[in-house]
């Protein structure tokens, strides 16, 4: 029972797209370490990380779960969602989301001091993107500005303080996740556009909506191509670049807007893929070719 109703959390909060954001959050913490301190990151660090990552995430999704649910009842696309569907209460998703929050205000008071003064932003972009969806178009890039904490906390947690190379890490990663979040918006756009909530598919249109994904894909593409010459980056970093930006252009080629049959391949596998392929060429790049 217990096994069971674990499964259904971790389905709730979808821990599978952990994959999106953690790899830059370690990412972050290896180019901070390395270009701050001419050093790797230490065990205990990225140990604390990972589990400030597993808090925010879990509580922003389980916030965004309770927050919507009665939007979720009505969306066929959402509807089987664990709170509409009765699998778990809104109660134990507030414990549960209390849990959260403990475990993100543990690990980060074993990080380094700027990052427990910059928690109380962090917590405020984490509740109030939810919200976002009611009343602005911008919503995707509250919520890119919001997951792309993640990297940023990644870098402030082992250098204890912010460059520009930190920031521009930060834009690049905000534009990405608020790209991809527009091109799976594109199918609620009537949903959405019945109900009064706001996303850039349903005030622009799904085709428009796709170029403005691509718009900010390029700022993506620029701000990493950007972090390459600001930092001693060599050509590995360089070639993880190059086949992040060809699955971006994939992600753009396979989703049409008279096409959104494999929307979810472009959100999460390709996305998936290119988190994990950047973080593993900086990886290579700063600790074989650069050691």
């Amino acid at each position: 029972m217990l096994l069971k109703k674990a499964k259904i959390f971790m389905e709730m909060i979808k821990i599978e797209h952990t994959l999106f954001a953690l790899p830059f959050a370690f990412m972050g913490a290896l180019l901070g370490s390395v270009v701050i301190f001419q050093k790797l990151p230490g065990w205990g660090q990225i140990g604390w990380i990972i589990v400030a990552m597993i808090g925010a995430r879990s509580a922003a999704m389980g916030l965004n779960r309770v927050i919507d649910k009665v939007f979720d009842a009505k969306n066929p696309r959402t509807a089987a969602r664990a709170i509409p569907a009765g699998l778990i209460s809104s109660k134990e998703a507030i414990i549960f989301i209390v849990i959260s929050f403990t475990l993100l205000f543990w690990a980060t008071a074993n990080l380094s001091s700027l990052s427990m003064k910059l928690l109380p932003i962090a917590v405020f972009f984490l509740v109030f993107y939810s919200y976002t969806k009611r009343f602005t178009w911008a919503c995707h890039i509250i919520l890119g500005f919001t997951i792309a904490l993640a990297p940023l906390g990644g870098w402030v947690a082992v250098t204890n303080g912010v460059t520009l190379s930190a920031i521009i890490f930060y834009v690049a990663v905000a534009f990405w996740v608020a790209g991809f979040d527009i091109i799976y918006a594109c199918q609620d756009a009537e949903f959405d556009r019945d109900e009064g909530l706001h996303s850039i598919p349903q005030r622009f249109g799904v085709a428009k909506a796709l170029i403005i994904a691509r718009w900010f894909h390029g700022v993506t593409a620029v701000g990493l191509l950007t972090l390459f010459y600001l930092t001693d980056l060599s050509w590995v970093y360089l070639a993880g670049l190059i086949i992040a930006n060809v699955l971006l252009f994939y992600e753009h080629k396979i989703v049409t807007p008279k096409n959104l049959s494999r929307l979810n391949t472009a959100f999460f596998t390709l996305n998936s893929v290119l988190s994990i392929a950047m973080f593993a060429f900086t990886l290579i790049d700063l600790v074989v070719f650069q050691r």
